[in-house]
């Protein structure tokens, strides 16, 4: 006899189980390709009542399917497509007097088509049928991969962000959470993929504006997947045209001074691939010996050297530039102390 549900006055639903002699914990929760148990055990009565069979079903779309059967008579059995992973965990089940009392199974190589509801039920005389059931999760533990947007990121004139990095959480259950540390003044663009199999794919891109700054700065991933981080980093190549300055002419190049020189510095990625020298006020210079990044005036300074420099500095994503002017006096002076 079955006994109806009911409500009390204050409100709070009761029901009178006829199943409390079938003992099962209400979750159980396992990884993609782990193990899981799912405990049942049947608490007896005084006197007991004897076990015809054992059923374990799984709920699929309100209808009830078979996973394993224990029979005293028949033996065990597991039905497909369960056959090679699930299992009665108690050896005396499998015996020819089976002790069908607890009638617990393994479910090995978990997958996520696994998550259900199970309920396991005992078909007992005189007592009738009596079951009780367990929710099952899957979980998958994604993938994570974090990458340049491409090798190397060209700056640009114009203040517009682009994706420097992106971070994947692949095939995740439930979805991983992004976060991004860095001292970059950007901005992350985050979504989310629901794929077929129940899994998520949570891509989040990284923008700024790329600039000469920002090269070689370190940005970090952050994924949280449950209570679980996982962190990777990657450095920004970033490349720009040279940034050129002249260094050498002190403002003290006097006459009959020897050994001056002047080096042209450029701060470029890629590197530089040509130097370049020019002399506004006409001819090079006879004394002026060309050497790539270096002019060197051989001999002693005359006012024929004086006059305006420019070098020029060229890699593949374009030329600095850069001048000075160099003017020659009579006598040393002596430099001002400040």
């Amino acid at each position: 006899e079955v006994l109806p549900h009911f409500k009390s006055i204050s409100g709070i639903e009761w029901e009178f189980k006829l199943n409390s002699m079938v003992q099962m914990d209400s979750s159980k929760s396992g990884f993609v390709g782990s193990q899981v148990e799912l405990r049942c055990q049947f608490v007896n009565s005084n006197p007991p009542v004897k076990i015809s069979q054992v059923t374990w079903q799984k709920l699929v779309n309100g209808t009830k399917q078979n996973v394993a059967i224990a029979n005293p008579a028949l033996g065990v059995s597991v039905l497909s497509p369960f056959k090679e992973r699930v299992r009665f965990k108690n050896p005396a089940v499998r015996q020819r007097t089976p002790s069908l009392e607890d009638t617990t199974i393994v479910f090995n190589k978990l997958k996520l088509s696994d998550e259900s509801t199970y309920i396991c039920e005992y078909t007992t005389f005189p007592a009738g049928n009596r079951e009780n059931m367990v929710n099952l999760t899957v979980y998958a533990r994604p993938m994570i991969q974090m990458s340049l947007s491409t090798p190397s990121v060209v700056a640009g004139t114009k203040d517009l962000k682009m994706t420097v990095a992106t971070c994947v959480s692949a095939n995740g259950k439930p979805p991983s959470v992004i976060t991004w540390e860095t001292d970059l003044n950007g901005e992350s663009n985050t979504q989310e993929i629901r794929n077929p199999d129940g899994t998520v794919t949570v891509r989040s891109d990284y923008l700024v504006v790329p600039s000469r700054e920002i090269h070689q700065q370190l940005l970090t991933c952050v994924s949280t997947y449950n209570d679980e981080q996982y962190t990777d980093s990657v450095t920004l190549n970033i490349q720009y045209e040279p940034e050129v300055i002249i260094e050498g002419f002190d403002g003290n190049w006097y006459l009959n001074r020897e050994n001056v020189q002047l080096t042209c510095l450029a701060d470029a990625n890629p590197p530089i691939s040509l130097f370049q020298w020019r002399y506004l006020n006409g001819t090079m210079p006879s004394t002026a010996e060309l050497g790539d990044d270096v002019l060197i005036f051989k001999g002693p300074v005359t006012y024929d050297i004086a006059g305006t420099y420019i070098c020029d500095a060229s890699n593949s994503i374009g030329t600095g530039s850069a001048s000075v002017e160099v003017i020659v006096t009579g006598v040393f002076t002596l430099p001002t102390r400040l």
